[in-house]
C-alpha cells in the first residue's frame, strides 16, 4: 500500500480521485514489462497527453534539466518551439534510440500522417544496468507498441514495471511513482521513474537506519501534466518547481545523475494563465513530484536480475519510523 493509505500524508494540498497523473483530464499511461531469463529485467513507459494524433494537434510543453547526463531524445525541439507532437515515451538508457524508432514508426502510420516529413520523439530515460542486461536493449518495435496502445487513464501501475522495471532509488528498489494535486480549478499530475540516491528523506525525516549501501548516483525522469492554459515558458517555469520536490526526498545530485522533467498542458480554450496565477501551481508540482518519488519506492517490488537482487524497502520500518 502507498503510505497516504497508510496515514501518512505527504504535503498539505489535495490530491485526485486516483492521486496520479491521469487525473489530468485526457492523460494516459500505459506500460510493457519485460522479464526474461536471468538477465532482462526492463520495459517502457508510455504517457499521452491526450487520445488523438498528437502531431496534428500538438499540446504545448516545455523541458527543464537538473543535470544533464542523460540522454533526452528530441528536448531541444520542444524548447525552441513550446510544443510537444508525440506520445511521451521512457526507458532504459541503452534502448532510447531503439523506443525513439519506434516511435516514429507508430506515429508515421497514424491517419492524416501520410506526408509528414519531419516528426520529433520524446523519448527519456534511466540506466538500469545493475539489475538488466542493458546491452542487449530488449525494448523493441513490440514493446513500444504494446506500451502505447494499452495506455489508460484511471489507476496507474506502479513500482516495478515498465520502464521502472530494473531501476533503484536510494538502494532500494525504485520504479515508477505517480501522484496528483488540485491547484485552485486545476489539477497537476506527476510521474517519474526514479533511479537515483542520496539520504532517503520521507516527508522530512531523514530516513538514515534505511540507507542502502551503493545508492548515492543514478538518475531521474519526471513527467509533469496539468489541464490549466499554461504557456510554454510557464510550463518551463512549472517543470523547474519538480526539482523542489526531488530536493525535498534528499536527492544527492551527483555528476552521474541525469535529473530532468518533461512539462505539458492538455487542450484548453481558456486565455492562458498569468505568471502570479502560476503560483499555486507550482506549489502542487513540488508536493505531487515528492510523493510520486515516495510512491515509486513503497509501490515497488524486490526484484532478481543480471547476478544481482535489489530488495523492496520495508514499509514496516518506513511506517515505524514516520509513525514513533
Amino acid at each position: 500500500m502507498r503510505l497516504r493509505d497508510n496515514g501518512i500524508i505527504i504535503g498539505t494540498l489535495p490530491t485526485g480521485p486516483n492521486n496520479a497523473i491521469t487525473d489530468v483530464p485526457g492523460v494516459r499511461v500505459g506500460h510493457a514489462t519485460i522479464i526474461r531469463g536471468q538477465n532482462i529485467r526492463t520495459g517502457v513507459t508510455a504517457i499521452l497527453p491526450h487520445a488523438g494524433n498528437l502531431f496534428q494537434q500538438k499540446v504545448p510543453g516545455a523541458v527543464h534539466v537538473g543535470n544533464a547526463f542523460g540522454k533526452l531524445i528530441g528536448s531541444t525541439q520542444v524548447n525552441e518551439l513550446g510544443e510537444i507532437e508525440t506520445p511521451i515515451l521512457l526507458t532504459a538508457t541503452l534502448n532510447a534510440f531503439r523506443v525513439a524508432d519506434a516511435l516514429l514508426d507508430y506515429m508515421l502510420a497514424l491517419p492524416g500522417n501520410e506526408k509528414v516529413r519531419s516528426i520529433n520523439p520524446l523519448v527519456g530515460e534511466t540506466n538500469d544496468g545493475a539489475l538488466n542486461d542493458i546491452r542487449a536493449r530488449a525494448v523493441g518495435h513490440d514493446e513500444v507498441m504494446r506500451a502505447i496502445q494499452s495506455a489508460k487513464d484511471g489507476p496507474v501501475a506502479e513500482g516495478s514495471v515498465g520502464a521502472g522495471t530494473g531501476t533503484i532509488a536510494f538502494g532500494w528498489k525504485g520504479g515508477i511513482g505517480t501522484a496528483s494535486r488540485k491547484a485552485g480549478p486545476y489539477m497537476i499530475g506527476v510521474l517519474v521513474q526514479s533511479n537515483f540516491g542520496g539520504r532517503l528523506t520521507i516527508n522530512g525525516i531523514a530516513m538514515d537506519d534505511l540507507t542502502q549501501p551503493g545508492g548515492g548516483d543514478g538518475s531521474i525522469m519526471i513527467v509533469v501534466a496539468t489541464n490549466a492554459p499554461a504557456t510554454p515558458r510557464n510550463l518551463q517555469r512549472l517543470a523547474a518547481r519538480t526539482m523542489l520536490g526531488l530536493g525535498r526526498t534528499g536527492a544527492s545530485g551527483s555528476n552521474g545523475s541525469g535529473d530532468y522533467a518533461i512539462a505539458f498542458a492538455t487542450p484548453n480554450a481558456e486565455p492562458p494563465l498569468s505568471n502570479e496565477a502560476m503560483s499555486p501551481l507550482f506549489a502542487a508540482a513540488i508536493e505531487a513530484t515528492e510523493e510520486a518519488i515516495i510512491n515509486s519506492l513503497t509501490q515497488a517490488v524486490t526484484v532478481s536480475g543480471n547476478g544481482r537482487t535489489v530488495p523492496a524497502i520495508p514499509i514496516e520500518l518506513v511506517l515505524k519510523r514516520l509513525k514513533p
